[in-house]
C-alpha cells in the first residue's frame, strides 16, 4: 500500500504529492498483459484507498504509459505526469492538421483531467475524418487550460476543465484509429475499475469501524460481500488479460464492460449503505470520509450508466448464452 505520508494529505496538496509520487517513481506500474496485470490494478486500487483523486490521476499516467509502449510512441520520462485527454463531445472539437512537415492542434479540449497539473498529455483529435492520437508537451505557451471550467465539489482537485490549443505542435501515436482499435483499450478500461474499487473500499473502511448495531452490521454484511465478488471478478479478468494480452479471443470489450458495471454497482451500492448505516453524521463531521464519497461519486460517473449497460447487454445477446459467458 502507498505510504500514507504522501497520499493522506489535505485537497489543496493533491498536485504536489501526485508530483512527488512522480519524481520517485512511483507512477511506473506493469502494463496490462504483461503477466502481472492484477499487481498493476492493486496499485491503482491502493492509490485510490489513499486519496481517491490521485488514483484517478495515476491510473490516467500508467494508462498513457501503456497506450505509448503499445503504439510505439516514446518513453515517458521520471517526473512528468502525464494525462489521456480522449473525451470527444460533439462540440467543441479539437482539429488536427499537418502543415509545412508538423502536426498542430487548434481547438478546445473539455474534460482534461489534471489540466493544469500534467506536464504532458495524449489527446484526440480530428484529422478530417479520422481520430488521431496525439503526444503533447503541455509546456508550450500555445497550450492553455481554460479558467472556470471545472465547478465540481466531487474531484475538485482533479482539474478537470478545458483546455485551448492554438498552433500546437504535437506528436502523432499511431496510426488513424489505433488509439481505440488496439487490444490494451479494453485492458486499460479496467484500471478505472480498479480505482472505482479501492476508493469504495476506503467509504467501506468508515461503516466496518463503526457498526455496532444489527442494521449497521447487516449493511456491512452486504457492502463486504459486493466488494468481495467485485475483488474476484477484476481478479479474474487479471488472470485472462495475462493469458491472452493481444485478444486473440476477442474477449476483451466483453470482458472491460463486465468487470466495469460490477465493480460500479459494488461501489454504488457501498456509497449507499455507509449512508444509510451511519446517517448524516460522517458525511458533516469527518472531513476526509466526506471528501471521498464525494470523489467517488463523480469519479463513478465516468460511467455512461445505462448507456454502458446497454451496450454490455448488445455484445451478450449477440452471443449464445452461457453460464461464464466472458470467456
Amino acid at each position: 500500500m502507498p505510504p500514507t505520508d504522501i497520499l493522506n494529505t489535505a485537497p489543496t496538496a493533491t498536485a504536489s504529492a501526485l508530483q512527488r509520487l512522480a519524481d520517485a517513481g512511483r507512477l511506473e506500474l506493469p502494463y496490462p498483459g504483461s503477466g502481472r496485470t492484477l499487481d498493476r490494478w492493486r496499485s491503482l486500487a491502493d492509490f485510490a484507498f489513499g486519496n481517491v483523486v490521485i488514483g484517478r490521476m495515476v491510473e490516467a499516467h500508467a494508462d498513457a504509459e501503456a497506450i505509448l509502449a503499445e503504439l510505439d510512441g516514446g518513453v515517458v520520462e521520471r517526473g512528468q505526469i502525464w494525462g489521456v485527454w480522449a473525451a470527444e463531445p460533439p462540440k467543441p472539437v479539437l482539429q488536427a492538421r499537418f502543415e509545412a512537415g508538423r502536426w498542430t492542434l487548434d481547438g478546445r479540449k473539455p474534460w482534461c483531467s489534471g489540466a493544469t497539473i500534467c506536464t504532458h498529455a495524449l489527446v484526440t483529435a480530428r484529422a478530417g475524418d479520422e481520430r488521431r492520437l496525439f503526444a503533447v508537451d503541455l509546456s508550450q505557451p500555445s497550450v492553455r487550460a481554460v479558467p472556470d471550467t471545472w465547478h465540481a465539489v466531487g474531484m475538485a482537485e482533479s482539474d478537470s476543465g478545458a483546455v485551448d490549443f492554438t498552433n500546437a505542435a504535437a506528436e502523432p501515436v499511431g496510426g488513424p484509429g489505433a488509439y481505440l482499435t488496439r487490444p490494451g483499450f479494453w485492458h486499460g478500461a479496467i484500471g478505472v475499475a480498479a480505482c472505482w474499487y479501492g476508493g469504495a473500499c476506503a467509504v467501506a473502511r468508515t461503516l466496518h469501524d463503526r457498526a455496532t448495531d444489527e442494521h449497521a452490521l447487516a449493511h456491512l454484511g452486504a457492502v463486504m460481500s459486493g466488494l468481495h465478488a467485485a475483488a474476484l471478478c477484476l481478479a479474474d479478468a487479471a488472470e485472462q488479460i495475462d493469458a491472452d494480452p493481444d485478444d486473440r479471443s476477442g474477449t476483451a470489450r466483453l470482458r472491460a464492460r463486465t468487470v466495469r458495471a460490477v465493480v460500479e454497482d459494488a461501489a454504488s451500492a457501498t456509497i449507499d449503505r455507509v449512508g444509510r448505516a451511519l446517517g448524516a453524521g460522517p458525511l458533516c463531521a469527518d472531513a476526509e470520509h466526506a471528501r471521498r464519497v464525494a470523489d467517488l461519486t463523480v469519479y463513478l460517473r465516468q460511467s455512461h450508466a445505462e448507456r454502458d449497460l446497454a451496450d454490455l447487454g448488445r455484445d451478450y445477446a449477440e452471443k449464445e448464452f452461457s453460464w461464464l459467458p466472458n470467456r
